[in-house]
């Protein structure tokens, strides 16, 4: 016979998607972390809008994801970024950025012209993403960047991107009060396995998947999954501003570590 007091029964639970109605645009959408996010986006049942460089790659993101529409330009061209969000129809809800890239170089190597540009493309196109979406997006909305958290540490040849990365959370929460209601995070990821990861490791990739598989608390690589889902999760979560958002598997717990 059956005891009913310790018998378990399964409550199936329904919930309506969280992002049902809304406009989430991705700049950086065509690959890697953008892509994924643009992917859960709909899932979650919104309508989404893809910007990346490759044409080829956008289109088939586009195709793949049902995708509102898609823009081939680069988000570090002023003008393009501008025409962009002043012809994008509104309103839109959440913008998505991934666009920037790291330059990695110790002093007596810098070159001045690239550090200029890496600052222009990682703190600049913050504040001009910013100041162009702004005046589309919807009350509670969500202006969501990313950073890498491996470049908070001090180390040769890390001072640009550290530096750049110790700015960020402050231009974050500045924006977040003063862009109100419109919502302002930041994500600080470490070592995410994407195209782009592989791109840089080359023949190392899978001896840094290995040391981090051996070290992370999580005993696994983060994925690009992994991120898209704490996007999503700030994006739905009207109480998040100004905020940033660790999400490095434990690495910065982990002495040692080799930097992201």
């Amino acid at each position: 016979m059956t005891d009913t007091s310790t018998a378990t029964s399964a409550v199936a639970t329904t919930r309506d998607p969280g992002l049902l109605g809304q406009t989430v645009v991705v700049i950086g959408g065509s690959s890697g972390i953008g892509l994924e996010t643009a992917r859960q986006a709909r899932a979650e049942g919104a309508d989404v809008v893809l910007t990346g460089r490759n044409p080829e790659r956008l289109q088939a993101a586009k195709l793949e994801l049902g995708a509102l529409s898609a823009a081939a330009f680069d988000a570090n061209d002023p003008d393009a970024l501008e025409r962009f969000f002043r012809e994008l129809p509104e309103p839109i809800d959440h913008v998505m950025l991934t666009a920037g890239a790291p330059y990695y170089a110790p002093l007596a190597e810098l070159d001045f012209e690239r550090a200029r540009r890496a600052i222009d493309d990682n703190l600049l196109l913050r504040l001009r993403v910013a100041r162009y979406a702004a005046a589309k997006m919807r009350p509670a909305g969500t202006l969501l960047s990313m950073v890498g958290a491996g470049a908070r540490k001090p180390g040769v040849g890390l001072a640009v991107m550290s530096s750049i990365s110790a700015a960020l959370p402050a231009l974050t929460a500045n924006l977040a009060l003063e862009l109100a209601p419109v919502r302002v995070n930041l994500i600080a990821a470490g070592f995410v396995d994407t195209p782009l990861s592989a791109s840089v490791l080359g023949d190392g990739l899978e001896r840094r998947r290995d040391q981090l598989r051996a070290t992370l608390p999580i005993r696994r690589v983060i994925e690009p999954a992994d991120v898209a889902a704490l996007a999503i999760h700030i994006m739905t979560n009207t109480a998040l501003t100004g905020a940033t958002f660790d999400i490095d598997g434990g690495e910065q717990l982990v002495a040692g570590q080799e930097e992201s």
